[in-house]
């Protein structure tokens, strides 16, 4: 039989692989290594390539695009409705590769790496940002180390009025 779908289940160190026939039927299932599985997809004439999107998927993806296979990258939520029993990684790939069959699937933009150092880069100026608002709110809870400070700062406004989150930048 002709593999016409593959789905690969990423790991750290391990990638299993499960391929189907064009009638939906589960052709191979293989353990790979990273160095393996690009070896192995070297010699393969796949006509699509499914895989979860994560950041690792984004690497295997532009590596399996240059061997000249179609690759999709698909969020885990739209994959998980797939999964047919218990969870282990061959079931995984074999839901992947059913879910990159469908025809009404969304999916993910293979990323280069410095849309990748863009991501990552915003993804900490957000975590800045929600740490500032949450030491600028009123509204969120005064942290214990707070209240400590302002027993041991002295300054004339604290001796007149409680210690309030804003009393530190009078003094």
């Amino acid at each position: 039989m002709e593999i016409h779908t593959v789905g690969i289940d990423l790991g750290k160190t391990v990638f299993n692989l499960v391929g189907l026939s064009v009638q939906g039927e589960v052709v191979v299932r293989k353990k790979f290594s990273r160095k393996q599985l690009l070896h192995f997809t070297s010699n393969l004439r796949i006509g699509l390539i499914g895989m979860e999107a994560c950041g690792g998927a984004h690497f295997l993806g532009r590596a399996l695009r240059e061997q000249g296979h179609e690759v999709r990258l698909m969020p885990a939520q739209y994959v998980k409705p797939f999964v047919k029993t218990n969870k282990n990684h061959y079931i995984d790939a074999e839901a992947i590769a059913e879910a990159v069959r469908r025809p009404r699937m969304r999916f993910v933009p293979i990323k280069t790496d410095e849309q990748l150092d863009m991501q990552s880069l915003h993804r900490v100026r957000e975590g800045w940002m929600g740490r500032r608002t949450a030491v600028i709110d009123p509204s969120t809870p005064v942290p214990r180390w707070h209240a400590r400070a302002c027993k041991a700062v002295v300054c004339p406004q604290a001796v007149h009025a409680p210690c309030t989150r804003h009393s530190l930048t009078a003094c």
